[in-house]
């Protein structure tokens, strides 16, 4: 069974899947197909973990593939915090995505706490929706890390150093 960390970014999923590193009885990568096209994009290897922001983008096709056979984690952290750090990276990635492409030139008319605002209710929104029939869910909250992923162990019946991967939630991965 594969495990999909849907998430806006900026809310600790690399942190997420260096904790997933010390699992024995599942792979785990950070957006690992970003940049493969069709069929290939998510032809994730069994028994793997991926957390990957950009499939908030790509859930119907998620659907298709995986539908209700997949386990999600839906990994979030304190909306202002996630807001904060992107705000600090307008100019780069998803935001700038967001910005020049999706919007189209929207910096021109918002604020750049608004972009960050307007995009991070747009993911959340969209991975709500897609798990809204999911049966395999579990909602994590990086402010609650070391619980979270004690439960997430337990549910997804992982194996391996338990103690490592907790140890990971005390390092800081990405931090802007």
């Amino acid at each position: 069974m594969n495990i999909f960390v849907l998430n806006s970014g900026r809310c600790g999923s690399l942190s997420f899947i260096k904790a997933c590193s010390h699992i024995t009885n599942f792979t785990a990568a950070h957006e690992s197909r970003v940049q493969l096209l069709a069929d290939a994009r998510l032809a994730y290897p069994k028994r793997h973990i991926e957390a990957d922001n950009r499939l908030s983008w790509l859930l119907g096709r998620l659907d298709e593939c995986y539908g209700d056979t997949a386990m999600y984690v839906h990994l979030q952290r304190a909306p202002e915090q996630v807001i904060a750090s992107f705000v600090r990276r307008v100019d780069f990635g998803i935001m700038r995505a967001y910005r020049e492409g999706i919007l189209l030139h929207g910096d021109a008319q918002y604020s750049v706490h608004d972009l960050a605002t307007d995009y991070l209710a747009t993911v959340q929104g969209n991975i709500r929706h897609f798990l809204k029939d999911k049966s395999l869910v579990m909602n994590f909250q990086l402010e609650n890390a070391q619980d979270d992923f004690r439960m997430f162990w337990q549910w997804i019946g992982a194996e391996g150093d338990l103690d490592r991967a907790l140890a990971e939630w005390e390092l800081r991965h990405n931090a802007s």
